[in-house]
C-alpha cells in the first residue's frame, strides 16, 4: 500500500447489527463521519457480512473504512478476542472456522434460552426479535430479549445478572486457540491484534509466555487504548508490547446502545494505521 499524507486517527473496533451492535453498518459509518473521525474499522464477531454496506457508506460519507473482524478464540477456558484487519474473506480455512464458530454460537444460544425458559417466560422467538437479518446470534441478543421482557433493566445488567456464569444458565461455545486464530488471520493476508487484553477476563491469560507464542505466530499488536482495559493491567502490558515489538492500537469497541462505550473515545494514531494498511494484503480499504 503506497504511503499517503492523508491518513488520520481511526477507531479500529466497532460492531453493527451483523453481530451485537445496534446500528446497521451504514448507520455506524455515518455516525463516525458525524463524529469527525478520519475512519473506522467494522469488526463484527466472526462475520464479514457488513463490509459491503459499510464500504458503500464510507464512500458516500467521505471517510476511510478498514474491513475487519473480531475472531472468537479461547485460552484455558478464558475468551480471548483477536481482531483481524484486511483479511481475505474468501480464505477457505478462515471461512470454514468462522462457520464452525457461528454454528456453535447459535447452538449455545439455543441451549441458554432453553435453560432460562425453565425459570423465566423467555422464548427463542423473543431472541430472534432482537437480532438483525443474518446476525451472528449470541448472548447480547438474549440479554436484549431479557430487557424487552422486563427481567433486566439493561444489556449490561443482564450480563451481570441472569447471564452471569454464577446464575448457571450460560456455557461456552467452540473457539480455537488464540495462536490458531492469529495463524488463520495471517494466512488470510490479515493483520492480527489482541482485543482489550487488559479486560477482566483476558488479563488473566495474557502472560509473557502466551503473548510470546502469539508474537511468534505473527501477532501485530495489542489493543491497549480501550475503555474496558483495567488501569492496573496497563503498565505490565505496555512493557510486554515493547519487549515483543508489538504495535499499540486504540479503539472504542462501540456497540451503539448495547454498551456505554462511545464511538471514537479511543483511537489508533495515524502512524499505526499506516503500518496496518501496509501489512494487510487480503482485502482493500476505502481511503
Amino acid at each position: 500500500m503506497p504511503a499517503t499524507p492523508l491518513l488520520g486517527a481511526a477507531d479500529l473496533h466497532t460492531h453493527s447489527t451483523v453481530s451485537d451492535g445496534t446500528d446497521t453498518p451504514a448507520a455506524l459509518v455515518h455516525q463516525a463521519a458525524a463524529a469527525g473521525l478520519w475512519g473506522i474499522a467494522l469488526t463484527d464477531h466472526d462475520s464479514t457480512a457488513g463490509w459491503d454496506n459499510a464500504a458503500t457508506a464510507a464512500r458516500d460519507a467521505g471517510i476511510a473504512f478498514i474491513p475487519g473482524i473480531e475472531l472468537s478464540t479461547r485460552l484455558n477456558g478464558v475468551s480471548v478476542h483477536v481482531l483481524g484487519y484486511l483479511i481475505d474473506p474468501d480464505s477457505a480455512q478462515l471461512r470454514a472456522e468462522l462457520v464452525t464458530i457461528r454454528d456453535s454460537r447459535l447452538q449455545r444460544a439455543e441451549r441458554i434460552v432453553t435453560r432460562i425458559a425453565r425459570d423465566y417466560d423467555l422464548t427463542w422467538e423473543d431472541v430472534l426479535a432482537q437480532s438483525g437479518v443474518g446476525s451472528t446470534i449470541g448472548r447480547p441478543h438474549i440479554a436484549d430479549a431479557l430487557v424487552a421482557r422486563g427481567y433486566e433493566p439493561t444489556r449490561s445488567a443482564a450480563f451481570d445478572g441472569i447471564l452471569h456464569p454464577r446464575a448457571g444458565y450460560t456455557q461456552p461455545h467452540y473457539a480455537p486457540d488464540p495462536v490458531r486464530g492469529v495463524e488463520l488471520i495471517r494466512a488470510a493476508g490479515g493483520v492480527a491484534v489482541v482485543a482489550h487484553p487488559g479486560s477482566r477476563g483476558a488479563r488473566r491469560v495474557m502472560t509473557d509466555t502466551e503473548v510470546g507464542r502469539l508474537t511468534a505466530a505473527g501477532l501485530f499488536g495489542l489493543e491497549l487504548e480501550h475503555p474496558e482495559n483495567l488501569p492496573e493491567a496497563m503498565p505490565g502490558l505496555e512493557a510486554l508490547a515493547e519487549r515483543c515489538g508489538l504495535a499499540v492500537t486504540g479503539s472504542s469497541d462501540f456497540h451503539g446502545t448495547g454498551k456505554p462505550n462511545r464511538l471514537g473515545e479511543c483511537v489508533t494514531p495515524p502512524e499505526v494505521v499506516a503500518q496496518i494498511l501496509a501489512a494487510g494484503t487480503g482485502s482493500r480499504p476505502v481511503l
